[in-house]
């Protein structure tokens, strides 16, 4: 349906819009909807721009700054499409222009709009007044030949494009900051504009920055070469902890010595057992992986070591086991401490010898393997409780490794998250923003019992349950919410810009922890009256004005209670 007005418009409810800023003054975090926020120093980035400047110059710069405002630009698309879902279009789009005057980068005047969604077509002329950017160039890098509110474009671009679900362009028609008498801006699709190829151009990725990535790829790619493997996660993490893993992994690589690897379900075990065998000298050779608790305990032996025709009913036919087509190469066994005590016994005589018998056969084979084992549970207590052979624990202990779980490594969660949402944007055909701030904070929180195979499962999830060009919420990664530490109460923005508590309505409030403790009003009162009394040194008249109280109702509401008395 088209919508067009063409004299000045008034939209000045905020609203909706800063009902979503909270502030979280305890715990230095300030939210916008789920994006985490800043409050920063003009003069900060007055000095910013201008170095990016220098550096890069007034062309790459440009670039830069438009691509950075673009990113916000998708972003508050995003969030003006679930806060007015129910609005007409004209309403759902002025939630942008009003966005860019909350944040405090510009005020916004519509001039005229004419837009379509179902069609496509837009036109928009805007008046921007005071721009952020404007003030840099007064204060920091003066007159500019050209325009200059290259932030306040991109996201002008973005918002609108996400929109109409069409490429729209915005140009400054005149900007104060190359000394025309206002800012303006026009805004239409691509193809209308005669530079529009050109302009679009601002848009991608810097060849300059390219190039300095793709060196950055290289060579973390020759440091681990499993990290471009599709699926593979071994080497993603900065945390010392697992870094310090890695560094074993590497040497442990190059040996020929079996490996037992001990941690947690979850943590990519045989990831790292993989990424063993990729960069050992049995690379060429082949990588089995038997998970031994899958397996059942009659049948364990014939998996692993063969079976000969007529060994037992059923074998009808004589086959190799995984040993013998492990051979050359590196066999994984998962949850080694459920093999059997026959099975354990075949196990030492393959790693002491390096030979084997089939079930039912009697003739031995000689197989070269080498042999990474894992497990979850303590081999150890398993020997004490006659479990585990105690000759074939040592034999197995010769390089243990032990994987950190995923929530003594949550520097490494980021990486990871980006890791697997490049692999499911792939697998599922989208492109999503990412996660929102708000859901990372509560990966960062979460126990992760499930260690990493978690944080894929969910990653996933988030990915199959949100739309293109939208952020995962926290809604969309669990089902429901997880535990985590309780945070301090918010404040919020009011009509007036005044920051307040929060709403008792909203989660979390004052109001609602009273009720929840079972405190009653009159205890309340008292609480109020002594809390007046203490802030008033023990003074009725500052405490009664304290509490909006006359001073003889609130020394009748004293007395009453004994406080007075006390006192």
């Amino acid at each position: 349906m088209a919508v067009s007005y063409k004299p000045q418009l008034h939209y000045s409810d905020f609203k909706d819009l800063t009902e979503q800023i909270h502030f979280h003054s305890t715990e230095g975090k300030i939210w916008f909807g789920e994006q985490r926020m800043l409050l920063m120093n003009l003069t900060s980035l007055g000095a910013f721009r201008r170095e990016i400047v220098n550096s890069m110059g007034i062309e790459r710069a440009k670039g830069f700054f438009l691509r950075l405002g673009y990113l916000s630009g998708l972003k508050d698309a995003e969030l003006a499409r679930k806060l007015r879902p129910q609005c007409s279009e004209l309403d759902i789009f002025l939630a942008g222009p009003q966005l860019h005057s909350l944040k405090g980068m510009v005020k916004v005047v519509p001039l005229e709009i004419d837009l379509d969604q179902e069609t496509g077509d837009f036109y928009g002329r805007f008046e921007w007044i005071d721009s952020w950017e404007v003030e840099i160039c007064q204060t920091e890098l003066g007159q500019m030949k050209e325009p200059a509110c290259w932030v306040l474009l991109g996201y002008a671009c973005a918002y609108t494009s996400s929109f109409m679900g069409r490429e729209i362009i915005f140009r400054e028609v005149s900007c104060r900051g190359c000394g025309d008498e206002t800012c303006m801006i026009e805004g239409r699709p691509a193809e209308q504009w005669p530079d529009a190829a050109e302009f679009s151009r601002y848009f991608k990725a810097d060849p300059i920055i390219e190039e300095l990535y793709d060196l950055q790829e290289q060579l973390t790619s020759l440091r681990s070469t499993l990290q471009r493997q599709q699926g593979q996660y071994y080497g993603i993490g900065q945390s010392s902890s697992y870094n310090k893993v890695c560094k074993m992994i590497d040497k442990a690589a190059q040996g020929k010595v079996s490996v037992l690897l001990l941690g947690e379900t979850g943590v990519g075990k045989e990831v790292i057992a993989k990424s063993v065998h990729l960069r050992s000298e049995r690379s060429d050779g082949p990588f089995v992986a038997v998970n031994c608790a899958a397996i059942p305990p009659d049948l364990i032996e014939a998996e692993l070591f063969g079976v000969e025709k007529g060994a037992y009913t059923g074998a009808n036919q004589s086959r190799e086991g995984r040993f013998e087509r492990a051979d050359g190469g590196t066999i994984f066994l998962d949850e080694v401490i459920e093999l059997t005590p026959r099975a354990q016994a075949t196990l030492l005589r393959v790693l002491q010898e390096g030979e084997l018998e089939r079930v039912g056969d009697n003739r031995t084979r000689k197989v070269n393997v080498r042999v990474i084992a894992a497990t979850n549970e303590s081999l150890e207590k398993a020997v004490d409780d006659n479990r585990f052979r105690a000759d074939l624990f040592y034999r197995l202990n010769v390089f243990p490794v032990n994987i950190p779980p995923l929530r003594e490594r949550l520097e490494d969660l980021p990486l990871l998250a980006s890791h697997f949402l490049e692999k499911f944007h792939a697998q599922y055909d989208k492109k999503t923003l990412g996660l929102s701030d708000k859901a990372l904070e509560l990966c960062m929180q979460y126990h992760w019992p499930g260690n990493i195979r978690e944080l894929e499962n969910v990653i996933e999830r988030g990915v199959i349950l949100t739309d293109n060009n939208e952020s995962i919420s926290q809604d969309a990664l669990f089902v429901t919410p997880p535990p985590v530490a309780a945070q301090s109460p918010a404040e919020q923005i009011d009509v007036e810009g005044n920051m307040r508590a929060a709403d008792a309505h909203s989660t979390g409030s004052w109001s609602d922890s009273i009720i929840e403790q079972g405190i009653s009003l009159d205890q309340v009162e008292e609480i109020l009256m002594k809390q007046a009394m203490d802030q008033a040194n023990q003074n009725v008249s500052k405490a009664a004005r304290l509490l909006g109280l006359t001073r003889p109702a609130l020394a009748y509401r004293l007395k009453k209670s004994g406080i007075l008395t006390e006192s």
